[in-house]
């Protein structure tokens, strides 16, 4: 982005007797950040443009030469050829003045009937929308790596742990699914904000409407809204879109900072679960034998930068009365980072966990635990008419009985588990069996294979669903 600095003449220069101080110009500017808005910006002023010609409020001719105006803006600042000069504060200033050093007087009537109160507010929905949608589309990538994964180790077994401690065996397809009913979560928080952002503000003006003759249904229809705003003060002071935007991404962000720290803890020596992919790792700039996990790490670390972001904007909202505050301008940087960071994360992640190996022989040997399936032998126990209170106790003493003598349930003889533990049938020791203890957890959503082969097909029937979905987010120029 390139910037000049010529002089310039403010539209409300009229009211005041001093020009801005440098200083404050300096202090209030935002076109460093929101011309990132300007896809937006030029496709809502070219709807505004052909609507004020519509309604007879403008020419036919100027509206032509308003659009024609407004496309070659676009192509330059596609081009990285447009100066944005900073001393006009921020993205709509500049570009109205663009528009009418092109044109001449026809580009001073763009502003007719229209507020940067309510230019912010359909900008910033409008990216939000198509933000919304690039997002559920990456994270269905992410979702199809982890089924993916899945599907490649049905077999395999880990242990699954509570309080950071072995608890009972799972099956690492079952782990991953895990996240992937996560995920699948945050996709539908971020598909149900579309009713709530695709609502059409242009028109509020500054606060109260106008009243001249427009017709925001039509503008609306060209921007691919589904509805206009009920309420011209509450249009242009809503930012409840954004924060749940943000509010969605930090629990995203929560999702994949959890993943992360299985990732972190199973690459460590004393895991050893996975092996990382060396493209996707970096190593110690002094220590040579070092592979470290920087992909999860710096996810980990990020989920507070976005969770930050949360905390700020709903500071920034929470006092405010109605209706437009220039506080409003800090809700830009934080909106643009989540989405750019998010962006970046999403697809990284999908193809870091494509390219992990998991090192079955040392899952499998964590699970063999000596106790692992000490609930399948109070399970048995409760087949067999024990209360459960009192199968965990007398698990619980065999445990101990197990610990004082340095065995494990695997290691003791079934004659000897059928007197400690009285209720207990013939046949336990194959109960006590890792693969045992996997093929009884049929219960719906439990770790038993078969549970695990229907979870699997139901994911890759939903996400091929999604995939086909038509989408719900138009593009800037509001065409699907």
């Amino acid at each position: 982005m390139t910037e000049q600095k010529p002089a310039v003449v403010k539209p409300w220069e009229g009211r005041f007797g001093r020009a801005t101080d440098d200083l404050l110009e300096a202090f209030s500017a935002s076109v460093h950040f929101d011309w990132k808005l300007y896809p937006y910006e030029i496709a809502g002023s070219i709807a505004h443009a052909k609507m004020l010609g519509r309604q007879g409020l403008v020419t036919e001719e100027e509206a032509r030469q308003m659009v024609a105006g407004l496309e070659q803006i676009r192509a330059e600042i596609e081009a990285g050829a447009f100066s944005w000069d900073p001393a006009l504060e921020d993205v709509h200033m500049n570009v109205e003045r663009a528009l009418a050093e092109r044109i001449g007087p026809a580009g001073e009537k763009l502003h007719t009937a229209r507020s940067r109160n309510d230019q912010v507010a359909l900008d910033t929905r409008m990216y939000v929308r198509d933000a919304t949608g690039r997002l559920i589309a990456d994270l269905i990538g992410l979702r199809e790596a982890l089924a993916d994964r899945a599907g490649e180790h049905q077999d395999l077994i880990l242990p699954g742990y509570t309080h950071l401690q072995r608890a009972q065996p799972v099956l690492l397809a079952h782990h991953l699914l895990a996240y992937n009913e996560m995920f699948k979560r945050d996709g539908e928080r971020l598909r149900d904000l579309h009713p709530r952002v695709n609502v059409m503000p242009l028109g509020s003006a500054a606060l109260a409407g106008t009243g001249l003759p427009i017709d925001m249904e039509f503008v609306a229809r060209e921007l691919g809204f589904d509805r206009i705003v009920a309420n011209s003060m509450d249009g242009v002071s809503d930012r409840d879109y954004i924060l749940e935007f943000v509010g969605a991404a930090a629990l995203l962000m929560m999702h994949l900072s959890r993943l992360s720290e299985d990732f972190i803890l199973w690459a460590t020596a004393e895991f050893g679960f996975i092996e990382l992919p060396d493209e996707l790792s970096t190593g110690s700039s002094i220590m040579p034998q070092k592979k470290n996990p920087d992909v999860p790490e710096l996810v980990r670390g990020k989920t507070g930068r976005i969770y930050g972001h949360l905390m700020g904007l709903l500071t920034v909202m929470k006092g405010l009365p109605l209706t437009y505050n220039r506080d409003f301008q800090e809700d830009k940087e934080a909106l643009f980072d989540t989405v750019e960071t998010l962006g970046q994360i999403l697809p990284l992640m999908a193809r870091f966990i494509r390219r992990l190996t998991f090192k079955a022989d040392r899952m499998r040997a964590a699970a063999d635990d000596p106790f692992v399936t000490a609930t399948d032998l109070a399970d048995h126990l409760v087949k067999q008419g024990v209360p459960f209170r009192q199968a965990h106790g007398l698990v619980g003493r065999l445990v101990r009985t197990c610990l004082d003598r340095g065995l494990g349930l695997v290691d003791l003889e079934e004659a000897e588990i059928l007197k400690l533990c009285p209720g207990a049938r013939p046949g336990i020791k194959k109960e006590l069996a890792l693969g045992a203890s996997i093929q009884a957890r049929v219960s719906p959503g439990g770790t038993a294979p078969v549970r695990v082969k229907e979870a699997l097909a139901q994911t890759r029937m939903e996400l091929e669903a999604e995939a086909h979905r038509s989408g719900l987010h138009p593009g800037p120029s509001g065409r699907k």
